[in-house]
């Protein structure tokens, strides 16, 4: 192969798979390691991929922290599809508990209880707790701490001690990033550390997600993967990302946007 030939392969590689080791295509290519890492750079100069240690990847994994009225305009028909999935987990009389996120966000505007059932919600999102006070069906627990302005939640030691006094069937979730090695993740600290403690006081963890998330990291690991035990995303999702999960027994719910 020529070095176009050889880049055009790295590509297809790299798209097909996510990431691919140097070690990998220097098999594949028959051309030394030395040879793969140079054209890795000029592939990531070009923006094709973004080069890690060892590998090349598809996008840049690292994330910057956002606002969340601009992330509540993101994939919207992807964010609805899932609330509208995830709201049908939630049972007559259950007691639940919501993290922070646009994508739960979404999952507060569907909860709507009727008068036969009753549903406690505790939350640190400000907006989930302002749009499902609204419901008289609906008992809302609201954490107190520190407000974080970008993500409209609260988060902190006295938010995490709060914590300790309760415990809830099921866990909903959104995330900046997941992936099956590096787990979930977010953009502060102070976050991770509420939802880790979440996670410690929920029978069951069910991460929202759209697919935009998948391969992404967030500054703040929040769990390893195998502490999730259900995803709801879109159709969006890359296939390697699906078989990984699917490997290590997590159970992936895709709907259609």
């Amino acid at each position: 192969m020529n070095i176009t030939e050889r880049h055009e392969f790295i590509a297809r590689e790299v798209e097909a798979k996510g990431q691919v080791s140097v070690t990998e295509l220097s098999v594949m290519l028959n051309v030394s390691e030395v040879t793969i890492r140079k054209d890795l750079t000029i592939l990531e100069q070009a923006g094709v991929l973004y080069r890690a240690h060892g590998k090349a990847i598809k996008i840049s994994p690292y994330i910057n922290d956002r606002d969340v009225n601009i992330k509540e305009h993101q994939y919207p028909a992807e964010k609805t599809a899932i609330a509208k999935c995830a709201v049908r987990l939630i049972e007559p009389n259950d007691s639940i508990i919501i993290a922070s996120g646009t994508t739960v966000q979404y999952l507060a505007r569907e909860i709507q209880p009727d008068d036969n059932g009753h549903l406690t919600v505790i939350t640190s999102a400000l907006n989930v707790a302002t749009t499902l006070s609204k419901n008289r069906n609906i008992e809302v627990i609201q954490l107190g701490g520190i407000v974080r302005g970008s993500s409209l939640s609260t988060i902190g030691c006295d938010a995490e001690r709060q914590l300790e006094n309760y415990t809830g069937s099921k866990l909903f979730i959104g995330v900046d990033g997941i992936d099956p090695e590096h787990g979930l993740s977010t953009t502060n600290l102070l976050e991770a550390n509420l939802n880790r403690v979440m996670i410690g006081a929920t029978e069951k963890v069910i991460v929202l997600c759209d697919s935009s998330k998948f391969g992404r990291r967030g500054f703040s690991r929040i769990c390893s993967i195998e502490d999730v035990d259900q995803i709801i995303t879109d159709s969006g999702i890359p296939r390697h990302m699906l078989e990984a999960l699917s490997a290590r027994g997590i159970e992936v719910t895709i709907v259609e946007a």
